[in-house]
């Protein structure tokens, strides 16, 4: 199989990219587990029992959406960071820097297939969360529940599908892609 060489261009955005997601999905996570409004609410009112303070669980609540505000501002400007990430991934190959997938070509094998399917079907995902996200932050309020129940299942598709892509590359990096993981870091193999 022929070894594919990965232009600077092509490995800075793909880092960018891989990292932007890595951020999201540590965002992610400190939301759903010690971020979360219900436990950091938890640890105020514990803190609160030795005083002769009282605070309702809607003050609870909202004194602990405050508290993690900062933290979920990074995911928000991490979201707006990938819609220029993959605004440039999808304008670069107009210019002859960036290939776009095609899944299509009659001389490909079934697993060169899968592997562009899966990227197709992987941008469709991201362009639905990146928009919805912008829905969530700029668009009509009367928008925002419905594109949150959509944006939410982001986190089910990014983390298969970075299961399935660091699989690949290992399963490549070890049988007929020798060398795909040094390429993809310096664009150049190592040597045996």
């Amino acid at each position: 199989m022929e070894n594919t060489k990965y232009s600077k261009v092509y490995r800075i955005i793909h880092w960018l990219i891989a990292i932007s997601f890595l951020l999201l999905l540590i965002t992610i996570f400190l939301r759903l587990t010690w971020m979360n409004k219900f436990n950091v609410a938890a640890i105020i009112q514990d803190y609160l029992s030795g005083t002769d303070q009282v605070l309702s669980q809607e003050q609870l609540i909202d004194l602990a959406k405050k508290i993690r505000e900062p933290m979920w501002n990074w995911h928000i400007y991490i979201g707006y960071a990938l819609v220029g990430l993959f605004s440039i991934r999808f304008i670069l190959p107009a210019f002859g820097r960036m290939k776009i997938q095609n899944p299509l070509g009659k001389t490909l094998s079934t697993k060169m297939k899968f592997q562009k399917w899966t990227y197709i079907i992987f941008y469709f995902c991201v362009i639905v969360s990146l928009a919805t996200g912008l829905i969530i932050e700029l668009g009509p309020t009367e928008f925002k529940r419905s594109m949150e129940e959509i944006h939410v299942l982001g986190i089910y598709y990014l983390i298969a599908f970075i299961g399935i892509h660091l699989a690949g590359v290992i399963i490549a990096e070890f049988t007929d892609q020798k060398g795909i993981i040094s390429r993809i870091v310096s664009g150049t193999k190592d040597k045996d």
